[in-house]
């Protein structure tokens, strides 16, 4: 009988900034449990793809399993693959990061465990061509992607078993496709099933090559999955059955076949990631109609002749414009990017700050929240949060490299966010304010750097095509449908808790700050909460033009724009200025031309994210230090002149003053988003909004100046310059971490 030779890959992820109980509860469930039981199969080596984030963790805090791994390794059972450091999305960042990040990790892994590294894991699988250079620049020889980018490309499925020849700028690169197949008969369906394919391809393709590579948590870190792996033996009879076949199934990794076959030819791949994701990243209705479609053709035999051919689905890159906060990351990261590259070429920068910098900004390139698909990403506030805390970590590090230290201001004006439009970034020793006038002069990043926060990480509300069957399941009939067993995470439609259909609205401006808005005069404050068409200007999104000013110790950006309010024409005249040393931000707000006479209703909208929602030491207080509740309150205060919101945890705390006293609206901005366990929802940002019933006079003009203070919530009194420079660990409690423990979920997500 002709021989089947199987590759069993394992890609272990955790990304940048988890949850140390997340962290625990994979190694615990997964990792762990699987390195055991496969330590009793010596004849059975697989590949092992481990993060540099989860790596890194395993590293510090279980040594243990690494000299198990290192054993392992030793005696040829483990095949380690490298790849990007932080799991970065190679096509997302800049050619010299990508070698950077490959070869930094795989001279990691070496000193760690004594071998080349040969293969790298493409994370996420997203893929586009140029990618062979940065590759075999970076020391690679192999990779694997999906069988799915090899279809699109025309290869027939029955071509797929092997590996093929990849070319760029003449540097060849072997990349093996991966069974989808296998995929989702691993560990879904008992291993007999997979002995019966594996069987049928010795009998029809004599010598195939089968990769079976996926995500190791769903090996006992995905709902259910460990005791169907490991209690109830899963994995131990899957084992057993490659074991019981090996006169004709014969377990290998990636290098032994390269060194003993030759390639099944040449390919060049479409830009391509796994397939669920070409369908995540398509718009919401885009998204509804590609599913129904897709359903709809099931068993159509016309159909399912045409289907190989039918490229369907989009491309990883517009997750940068499905959602402008992946953007702004990506566009921070970008700046950062070129800027130390500029600084590398200085022979006057410090060399210690810049391998620092180049550090945070490896970190801060970690693939997960610069995306959404079925299990949080973006969606997931404390990555969010960890990427922006080690992008201001890389700020301060080029700050240092530069000789910038002690008080300092400064205003710089370029296209920041990469939309053809000029944005301002007014930066002191404390904070650093990134603001697009063309956008409703909002302030769009807020760092406060000695918390490593960036206040302004905020989530609009937006539909998504999954929020049907949110809407759907809440008012529907229990069906008394159970589960037998674990199950494709696709199957459950679970909402985690009550009321998940009141989180489908809508935000109709950005949730950031100082965005300006004209209300009804009796709007009230479930209006804004049920996000109701309800504005009466064209501030909020509105251009304004602006210009800079720059003074010793201070610089100011002005803006202005004259538009319509209520039916008037009026203009608002809007300043932001800061001051070296000082952590805040002075907002002077002019309003000019109002009728004579008759009330506008005026209200400033300012977003405070990167603190959770729902504990006691994350709280709204006045400004006599009274509490008013947590940062998931609902406030309708009456007179009101400020506003404290403090995060202990976090050391933050942010201070809002304002001239004139006015009404003020508080309220939590939460979104409905699918994880691993169900759908919920999670806290992004609380809304504060002061606002006012304005009656001009005859010089039908109107003023207030707001102070905002960012500082840590218990600032020293005296520090060190190396204290004051220092940035500082920001990672929220596990207690308030949403349940999702994995980014991308599903079981052909990596």
């Amino acid at each position: 009988m002709s021989r089947v030779r199987l590759i069993l890959a394992l890609h272990d992820h955790q990304p940048v900034g988890n949850f140390e109980n997340v962290f625990e509860a994979a190694y615990r469930d997964s990792y762990l449990p699987f390195l055991e039981l496969m330590e009793q199969y010596p004849e059975l080596p697989f590949s092992l793809h481990s993060s540099g984030p989860l790596m890194e963790w395993l590293v510090a805090h279980r040594p243990d399993y690494i000299d198990r791994l290192r054993a392992m390794v030793a005696a040829g059972r483990v095949e380690i693959l490298g790849g990007g450091f932080y799991e970065p999305i190679l096509t997302m960042i800049p050619h010299r990061d990508r070698v950077g990040q490959i070869r930094s990790y795989s001279d990691y892994l070496e000193r760690l465990f004594g071998q080349p590294i040969r293969g790298a894991w493409i994370a996420e699988r997203v893929w586009e061509q140029h990618l062979v250079s940065a590759l075999v620049e970076a020391g690679i020889e192999f990779t694997v992607l999906d069988d799915f980018h090899f279809q699109r490309a025309g290869a027939a499925s029955d071509d797929l078993f092997g590996y093929y020849l990849t070319e760029d700028e003449g540097h060849l690169l072997k990349v093996f496709p991966n069974s989808e197949s296998m995929r989702y008969l691993v560990p879904w369906q008992e291993p007999h099933a997979s002995y019966e394919y594996l069987r049928g391809l010795s009998q029809s393709r004599p010598d195939a090559v089968v990769v079976c590579a996926d995500d190791g948590e769903k090996f006992g870190g995905w709902p259910d999955t460990h005791e169907h792996i490991f209690t109830k033996g899963w994995l131990r009879r899957f084992c057993d059955m490659i074991r019981g076949n090996r006169d004709w199934l014969e377990p290998t990794t990636f290098a032994a076949v390269v060194d003993s076959t030759v390639p099944l030819g040449k390919v060049y791949l479409p830009d391509c990631s796994y397939r669920e994701m070409t369908e995540w990243v398509l718009p919401p209705s885009q998204l509804s109609a590609f599913e129904s479609a897709v359903k709809g053709s099931e068993g159509v035999a016309a159909v399912d002749h045409v289907r190989p051919f039918v490229r369907a689905g989009g491309f990883w890159r517009n997750f940068k414009n499905k959602y402008i906060e992946t953007d702004e990351m990506y566009a921070r990261m970008l700046e950062l990017s070129h800027r130390l590259n500029a600084l590398e070429e200085s022979a006057d920068a410090d060399a210690e700050a810049l391998d620092l910098a180049r550090r945070e900004l490896y970190r801060g390139q970690c693939n997960c929240p610069y995306w959404h698909g079925a299990f949080g990403g973006l969606y997931l506030p404390h990555l969010r949060n960890a990427i922006f805390k080690h992008l201001i970590a890389c700020h301060d590090a080029l700050d240092r490299a530069e000789g910038k230290v002690g008080p300092r201001v400064a205003l710089d004006v370029a296209d920041y966010n990469l939309d053809a439009r000029q944005e301002a970034r007014l930066e002191n020793d404390r904070l650093i304010a990134y603001v697009r006038p063309a956008s409703g002069g909002h302030v769009y990043e807020l760092d406060v750097r000695k918390a490593g926060v960036n206040v302004l990480a905020t989530l609009d509300r937006r539909p998504e095509s999954y929020h049907g069957a949110i809407a759907s399941a809440a008012v529907a009939e229990p069906s008394g449908e159970t589960f037998e067993g674990p199950s494709n995470l696709h199957d459950r439609v679970i909402l985690k808790q009550e009321g998940m259909d009141k989180l489908l609205v809508y935000d109709r401006a950005p949730r950031k700050a100082l965005v300006d808005h004209f209300f009804p005069i009796d709007a009230s404050l479930d209006d804004l909460t049920s996000c109701l068409d309800i504005e009466r200007g064209d501030f909020a999104t509105g251009t304004y033009l602006s210009k800079a000013h720059r003074e010793e110790g201070r610089i100011a950006l002005l803006m202005e724009r004259q538009g319509l309010a209520d039916g008037h024409l009026i203009r608002i005249h809007k300043t932001i200025a800061m001051e070296a040393g000082r952590p805040g931000l002075e907002v002077v707000y002019m309003l000019e031309d109002l009728p004579v006479g008759q009330t506008v209703h005026f209200a400033i909208e300012l977003n405070l994210a990167a603190m959770a929602g729902h504990a006691e030491d994350r709280f709204v207080s006045d400004l006599h230090g009274h509490r008013l509740g947590l940062l998931d309150a609902r406030l309708d205060i009456p007179h009101a002149e400020g506003v404290n919101l403090t995060d202990e945890w976090l050391d933050l705390g942010v201070s809002m003053r304002w001239s004139v006293p006015s009404s003020l609206w508080c309220f939590p901005v939460e979104t409905a988003s699918q994880s691993e366990g169900g759908f919920e929802g999670i806290y992004q940002s609380t809304a504060v909004i002061p606002h006012w019933r304005i009656t001009a006079d005859e010089s039908r003009r109107w003023t207030v100046r707001l102070s905002w203070a960012l500082d840590l919530a218990r600032p020293e009194e005296t520090e060190t310059p190396a204290e004051a420079d220092r940035p500082s660990s920001s990672a929220p409690r596990a207690a308030d971490r949403p349940s999702s423990s994995r980014v991308a979920g599903a079981p052909a997500a990596g």
